[in-house]
C-alpha cells in the first residue's frame, strides 16, 4: 500500500472541512473536497520535531532563531534557484492576513488593487475590507487553458497601486511561465504598480511545468515584489501559522515590518517554527513521493470524467491540489449546480462563483485524499449524473 493510501480519521481533531460542513453546506451528510488542506498525514519529520518539543513542559513566548532564517532560504535556493537573504525574510500570521497588511501598508483609500479572477476568494475582500478599488483582469480560458489578456492588465495596472498575483494560480492550477511572469512584471515596472505574490502553493507543481518565484526574474523586478508563502500548503501544516514574506526592498520592507508592529503581529508560534525547520530542512524525500501520488489522483479524476462523465470537464492541471470542473455542460444555474452536488451527489465542493463570476459553472474539487475517497466521490457524482 502506498504511503498515502492509508485513511487518516480526522474526527475530534477541529477540522474546517469535517466541522464546518453543516455551516457551510446544510448538511452533515456528504463527502467534504473543499478546504485546501489534505487529508494525508504530514512528514514523519514534522511529527517527530512536534512530539519532541511537546515533550518539553513549557510552551512560553517564542523568538524566530536563525534557523528559521536558514531553512527558508536553503529551501528557497534549492527547490526553487532563488538565492534569498536573512534580512529579507519577514515572519508573518498567516498569508491571507499578510495580504490585508500589505495593502494598508502600502496603499491608502481609493487606490486600485488588481486581481486576476477566477481567483482564490479572499482577494475579493481586499478593496471591501480597506476601501480600496478592486480592478480585476479576468483570466481569459481559451482552448481548455486559461490565458492573461495583457492588453487588459496594462490598462488595469496603470490604475492600480497594487496587482495581487496568486502564482501558482488557484483555483485554475496554472504555473505561469515565465515568458508570461516577465511580461507581467515588465508592465508593473513601466506603469509603477507593485506586486504582491501569493506562491503559497509552489512546492505542489507537477514536470515539466515549474514554479518560477516573480521577485527571482531580475533585481528589479524584486525591487517592487512581496512574496507570500509557506509550508502549509506542501506539507499539510495549515494549522500550525508557519507563513513568511520575502521583501528584498528596504523601504518596502520597512514600511510592513511597521505594520506588523502597529497590531503586534510578530510574535513566533513555538510548534509552528518547529514544523516549519523540520519540514524544510527534512521533508524533501516525501514531497518527492507525495507529488506522483497527488499527480495520479488528478489523473485518475479526469480519465474518469473523460470516460464516464463527458458531460464535465477537467482543466489541466499544472500545479496545486485543486482541480477546476468545468460543468457548463450540465445546463444548471450557479445554485442549482451547487445544490446538485450537495443534495443529489451528497459532495462538498467549492462552488465557482466563489471565485468571482468567471467561475459560475465551475467546481472546485479538492484531491489531496486519499484514492479511495476520490474513488467515492466519483461514484456518488456518475450516479447522481445519472439522474439528470
Amino acid at each position: 500500500m502506498n504511503l498515502f493510501d492509508a485513511p487518516v480519521d480526522r474526527r475530534g481533531t477541529y477540522a474546517v472541512q469535517y466541522e464546518e460542513r453543516r455551516a457551510k453546506f446544510g448538511t452533515d451528510d456528504l463527502l467534504p473536497l473543499w478546504v485546501a488542506d489534505m487529508d494525508l498525514p504530514s512528514p514523519e519529520c514534522v511529527t517527530d520535531a512536534l512530539t519532541r518539543r511537546a515533550r518539553h513542559p513549557i510552551y512560553g513566548y517564542t523568538v524566530y532563531p536563525k534557523r528559521f532564517y536558514k531553512a527558508i532560504a536553503t529551501w528557497m535556493k534549492r527547490r526553487h534557484g532563488w538565492s534569498v537573504g536573512r534580512e529579507s525574510i519577514l515572519p508573518v500570521p498567516g498569508v491571507v492576513p499578510a495580504l490585508n497588511l500589505l495593502v494598508t501598508a502600502l496603499s491608502r483609500p481609493d487606490d486600485g488593487v488588481l486581481i486576476q479572477p477566477p481567483v482564490y476568494h479572499p482577494f475579493f475582500r481586499l478593496g471591501k475590507n480597506h476601501g480600496r478599488r478592486l480592478l480585476q483582469n479576468p483570466l481569459r480560458y481559451e482552448g481548455g487553458r486559461y490565458r492573461i489578456d495583457f492588453d487588459d492588465f496594462r490598462a488595469k495596472a496603470r490604475e492600480a497601486k497594487l496587482f495581487i498575483l496568486c502564482s501558482p494560480h488557484n483555483p485554475v492550477g496554472r504555473a505561469w511561465e515565465r515568458e508570461e511572469l516577465e511580461t507581467m512584471g515588465r508592465i508593473c515596472l513601466e506603469e509603477s504598480c507593485l506586486i504582491v505574490s501569493d506562491e503559497v502553493h509552489a512546492d505542489i507543481v507537477y514536470a515539466p511545468s515549474r514554479h518560477i518565484p516573480i521577485a527571482s526574474l531580475s533585481p528589479r523586478i524584486s525591487q517592487i515584489t512581496v512574496t507570500l508563502n509557506a509550508p502549509s500548503k506542501t506539507f499539510n501544516i495549515a494549522g500550525l501559522n508557519t507563513a513568511y514574506a520575502i521583501v528584498e526592498n528596504d523601504t518596502i520592507r520597512r514600511r510592513f515590518d511597521a505594520e506588523l508592529r502597529r497590531y503586534d503581529l510578530t510574535m513566533g508560534n513555538l510548534f509552528g517554527i518547529e514544523a516549519l525547520i523540520a519540514a524544510y530542512e527534512g521533508g524533501e524525500t516525501w514531497l518527492e513521493e507525495l507529488l506522483p501520488y497527488l499527480r495520479g489522483n488528478i489523473g485518475y479524476v479526469a480519465e474518469f470524467l473523460r470516460t464516464r462523465i463527458p458531460s464535465i470537464t477537467a482543466t489541466p492541471v499544472e500545479a496545486t491540489y485543486l482541480m477546476w470542473l468545468d460543468c457548463r455542460k450540465l445546463g444548471l444555474g450557479e445554485s442549482e449546480l451547487e445544490r446538485f452536488f450537495i443534495q443529489k451527489a451528497k459532495l462538498g465542493l467549492n462552488g465557482g462563483a466563489s471565485f468571482g463570476r468567471e467561475g459560475s459553472g465551475f467546481m472546485r474539487l479538492n484531491v489531496g485524499c486519499p484514492r479511495q475517497k476520490l474513488e467515492m466521490a466519483m461514484e456518488r457524482l456518475q450516479a447522481a449524473i445519472e439522474t439528470l
